[in-house]
């Protein structure tokens, strides 16, 4: 275990000082934290994280090792990576290398051996901040610091090529256009009897449709929705063209290309313990969510939307359905891997809209 030294400079001056693990270097990132006390490894590799530093609240990780089978995507695109305690000799059949050893594959400086407890009080009373990570406390420049921001971040995760990924059972034709998708939506179509067709996040409207799909699935992904406007004018051209499935950041993008309004939440919505609230039966399911930006509810009535769902703790929009356009959207993870399945029935909703039967 490194007793190499390393601090952690927030934007607002304060300085935590930890212990080094994974890569070696300084970085400079938005720090988040998240919830979940497993899934560490779909946490890691969830697109929807890029530029950013991670930090997870549970204090011990690690002790299951790294699976590759259970890679969200084809690597990590977080920042850096903060935890309480890292576990060196993870215990898991399915092990494939210890978390540091995944960590310096991927060029990812880790932190150890701090108070995550204070860090996380810190971002939830003054909201999501900016910090740098580095060994050299004179190289530290607060200015840069706060001018850092996360850009062009649906670009650096998608895929640059389509991809096929077929079904054993073939039902329906899928398009699933790739903002920094996960891999268990894939896999969550395929079982329904989807061959998805992933294609990358510019894709034309013209050349998605050519492909005659029987429905459309957008994605997760990171960044400000609002940065993505060539994207935003393409999605305005589906939208009625054939049934639209849409998960978060999706869910801003189609709002958004529909006239809608987003906004940046205080610290916003990470970790496999969100509850959701279903406005139609007052059910309140538990969620996977992982995002830092949410749909203005005001804005969802003035472009034909109806909110569906809502966050039971600070009320903002989870959900919204389309009736008139033959499309809905979530905020949060109903593929959720790992995380709670409460919400995978949304699949089954997308099947009816392409012709499916309950």
């Amino acid at each position: 275990m490194s007793n190499k030294k390393i601090y952690i400079c927030l934007e607002n001056g304060e300085v935590f000082e930890g212990r080094r693990f994974g890569a070696d270097g300084d970085v400079i990132g938005e720090l988040v934290f998240t919830t979940g006390m497993g899934g560490y490894i779909e946490t890691l590799t969830d697109p929807s994280y890029f530029g950013q530093i991670v930090m997870q609240t549970f204090p011990l990780i690690g002790n299951y090792g790294f699976i590759d089978e259970d890679m969200e995507s084809r690597k990590s695109f977080v920042s850096a990576y903060i935890v309480r305690e890292y576990c060196e000799e993870p215990s898991n059949f399915r092990c494939n290398k210890t978390l540091e050893d995944f960590l310096k594959e991927n060029s990812i400086v880790g932190v150890y051996g701090v108070d995550t407890r204070q860090l996380t009080k810190i971002i939830r009373e003054h909201g999501v901040m900016n910090a740098m990570l580095t060994d050299d406390l004179s190289k530290v420049d607060y200015e840069k610091i706060k001018a850092y921001r996360v850009t062009d971040a649906v670009k650096s995760v998608s895929t640059v090529k389509p991809e096929m990924h077929p079904a054993n059972d073939h039902k329906y034709n899928v398009v699933l256009l790739d903002y920094g998708t996960k891999k268990n939506i894939i896999r969550e179509l395929n079982k329904r009897g989807c061959n998805v067709a992933v294609v990358p996040y510019d894709t034309k409207a013209k050349d998605i449709l050519s492909l005659n799909p029987d429905g459309i699935m957008l994605s997760n992904g990171p960044g400000d929705p609002e940065e993505n406007t060539e994207a935003i004018d393409e999605l305005s051209k589906l939208v009625g063209k054939a049934p639209i499935f849409a998960i978060c950041l999706g869910h801003q993008l189609l709002a958004l290309a529909l006239g809608g309004k987003t906004t940046k939440l205080k610290y916003g919505h990470r970790g496999v313990n969100q509850p959701v609230k279903n406005l139609e039966t007052g059910r309140t399911f538990i969620s996977s969510q992982n995002h830092g930006y949410a749909v203005v509810n005001e804005s969802v009535e003035e472009i034909g939307g109806k909110i569906s769902y809502i966050n039971a703790n600070d009320e903002t929009c989870e959900g919204v359905d389309y009736p008139d356009k033959n499309a809905f959207s979530v905020q949060f993870h109903p593929e959720a891997c790992s995380g709670p399945l409460d919400t995978k029935f949304i699949f089954d909703k997308f099947i009816n809209m392409m012709g499916g039967k309950e």
